[in-house]
């Protein structure tokens, strides 16, 4: 936590000790400053079992994603006991953070997988304009805005309904690798690709509306008394009003990890995170309905998939993960 703490103010991890003794920072961020750089730790299931005793600390709701219709997971960079998500304006900044981390925890804890992503993520404040995928349409359009703190309250921090006192005041991560199969969606005429999505590419508004904050009119009709926003829609499947209500805060970052051997394609697409309060509830939810009803899952697949509890920040002088680890 000490280390972690001087890396977001820009400073090395620890004062060097004795010039014949390994350097205690790797270095490759001195004069770049802090770049914004924020660091989010989670514990996924697996940590809760009886290697460290903390089986009773498990919160129910913290339990494997089940597997999806079309998933394609890979286990190898899927799940594990610990999750650092490190963010900057730099990358190198991020790559360092990452890298002390683990550096200081060498013989304790060891890197399991690691996805690297760019670009800014989805607006979480109505000052922001929202970015765009790798699909070329806007990304986060009804994202939660922290402009409305109770829909915070009510969606993303975890409150006294948790089984786990530990718990209150964090959040639970879900992070999912989605690769999409841009070759294939490239040669979509631009139509289909509307119908897809259910927003116009270029303004990003609803095909229901005529700017990008227009709400989502489900029930719209055209002309010939079709949807003006399809059934299979984006927007329309993973809309609260399909979902029982829910929603989810979404943190995503788009990925390129080169090329597919096999097909010669790009290795990319969009390395979803997104947080709430009960990933039972509200993830899994809508991504059952996903995985069956959205005419986007033909242009994708989740190779990956991981939860983690996020537990409250920390206070003056505290550690990551005080109210799971100090003395009872």
């Amino acid at each position: 936590t000490p280390a972690a703490e001087r890396m977001t103010r820009g400073e090395p991890v620890a004062t060097p000790l004795s010039p014949y003794e390994p350097p205690s920072d790797t270095g490759e961020a001195v004069g770049l400053g802090p770049s914004g750089l924020t660091l989010t730790i989670g514990f996924g299931p697996s940590l809760f079992d009886d290697r460290f005793g903390l089986a009773a600390m498990r919160p129910a709701v913290l339990q494997a994603l089940p597997a999806f219709p079309g998933d394609d997971l890979d286990p190898s960079r899927s799940g594990g006991d610990l999750c650092v998500q490190a963010c900057a304006d730099d990358a190198q900044v991020a790559f360092h953070a990452i890298h002390n981390l683990a550096r200081i925890g060498l013989g304790v804890v060891a890197l399991r997988w690691i996805q690297t992503g760019f670009g800014r993520t989805s607006s979480t404040t109505s000052s922001q304009q929202n970015p765009r995928n790798l699909l070329g349409f806007k990304d986060g359009t009804d994202n939660l805005l922290a402009d409305h703190p109770a829909d915070f309250d009510r969606f993303v921090w975890v409150g006294a309904e948790t089984d786990q006192p530990w718990m209150r005041g964090g959040s639970f991560l879900v992070a999912r690798r989605i690769r999409t199969r841009l070759e294939s969606w490239a040669a979509t005429p631009l139509e289909t690709q509307q119908d897809v999505i259910g927003r116009f590419k270029s303004s990003g508004a609803p095909l229901s509306g005529a700017k990008e904050h227009d709400r989502v009119d489900l029930s719209a009709r055209g002309a010939l008394g079709a949807p003006l926003i399809p059934l299979g829609a984006h927007i329309r499947t993973a809309a609260p009003s399909t979902n029982g209500g829910v929603r989810i805060l979404r943190r995503g970052y788009s990925f390129a990890d080169g090329v597919d051997p096999q097909t010669a394609e790009l290795d990319a697409g969009l390395f979803f995170i997104c947080f709430q309060r009960d990933p039972v509830r509200q993830f899994s939810a809508i991504q059952g309905n996903l995985a069956i009803n959205d005419t986007l899952r033909n242009y994708i697949v989740h190779t990956s998939s991981a939860v983690f509890a996020c537990p409250p920040g920390t206070r003056a002088a505290g550690t990551w993960g005080e109210t799971l680890f100090r003395d009872e």
